[in-house]
């Protein structure tokens, strides 16, 4: 894995995520861009494929429901989008040490309480990535192998489960975190390092010059038409 510090690699992910997010709708050649350094982020921090495709798979299949009655052609680029988006996230998360997102959440610049959601978030996410192994690992054991298998055990209604599971082992989370004295804060501090500050700074400076060249080719597109 890239030795990179995890308040660097969260800055990094947003950037990326944040910038994908803000494309002009149908800037197909800049969303290929982003698509590229997606990919190789996740290879940078050689985030495990079988555990990525296998929740890419489970969380694509929800965001179709709600992106098919758009329209093909807008929920085609929706759907693209989302995917580098999770690519990036899910490929931060699931190389994360166990229980580190709340340490790595303490270097955003948002106010407590914001900071106290994203943490609560954070342990959820956790708890998510936790219950979707084991409903894998139980499809396994009932015969369903392969990525075939998987995508057929997970239907809406498997879904539906997963984050009724999730939400109840959160909650029980919540409670041990109270009853061991959680406040909202951590008693940890976790800063960019200049050098560091240098890289996010970088980063940005690249993503808002994709973001904005997309709006801008797209008018001179449509004057050209006109």
């Amino acid at each position: 894995m890239l030795r990179l510090s995890l308040p660097l690699r969260l800055h990094l992910s947003l950037v990326i995520v944040v910038g994908t997010a803000l494309l002009k709708y149908h800037a197909w050649y800049w969303l290929t861009a982003y698509g590229a350094i997606a990919f190789m982020w996740a290879v940078l921090l050689r985030v495990p494929i079988r555990k990525l495709t296998g929740l890419l798979g489970a969380e694509l299949i929800f965001l179709s429901f709600l992106a098919l009655p758009l329209g093909w052609e807008r929920a085609s680029f929706l759907l693209v989008r989302s995917l580098i988006c999770l690519i990036t996230m899910n490929s931060f998360l699931l190389t994360l040490p166990p229980h580190s997102f709340g340490i790595a959440l303490k270097s955003l610049p948002v106010p407590g309480g914001l900071k106290e959601s994203l943490l609560l978030s954070g342990q959820y996410i956790e708890i998510l990535l936790d219950e979707v192994t084991r409903m894998q690992r139980a499809a396994q054991l009932r015969g369903m192998n392969g990525n075939a298998g998987w995508l057929r055990y997970t239907s809406a209604a498997m879904i539906g489960s997963l984050y009724l599971r999730s939400l109840e082992r959160a909650e029980r989370v919540y409670a041990a975190m109270v009853a061991r004295g959680y406040q909202g804060t951590l008693p940890v501090d976790s800063t960019l390092r200049a050098k560091e500050r240098f890289v996010v700074l970088a980063a940005c400076a690249i993503a808002i010059c994709l973001t904005l060249t997309s709006y801008q080719m797209s008018s001179s597109n449509l004057i050209t038409h006109n």
